[in-house]
């Protein structure tokens, strides 16, 4: 469900808006979230045959920032939204694996 949605939804039934059930748009996030987000898609991924996914390689981090326009008080919570979103995306890519795994397993 959408923001859209939501508040659509609430005009019709007439409920009171609950802002911590609202869904958030893309643009209700400060810039910096929005700049970790591009970063992250831009970094490469170290992924290897026997192992999969192993999360991002982040050997042009330092470029990326200045691309960007990361100030230096910046780059802690930056990095640590990278890092967030790096282990979301390791144990994602696990359980597929372990999933493929099992199902070869079980055949």
């Amino acid at each position: 469900m959408t923001k859209d949605q939501y508040l659509r939804m609430c005009e019709q039934t007439g409920e009171e808006i609950d802002w911590d059930r609202c869904p958030p748009e893309i643009e209700d996030f400060p810039p910096i979230v929005l700049d970790a987000l591009n970063i992250f898609n831009s970094l490469g991924n170290r992924v290897y045959p026997d192992v999969g996914y192993t999360g991002k390689d982040f050997t042009n981090f330092k470029i990326f920032c200045k691309v960007y326009g990361i100030k230096e008080h910046q780059i802690d919570y930056l990095m640590e939204l990278l890092l967030f979103l790096d282990s979301r995306s390791i144990e994602e890519s696990n359980k597929q694996i372990k999933a493929a795994h099992d199902k070869i397993k079980n055949r």
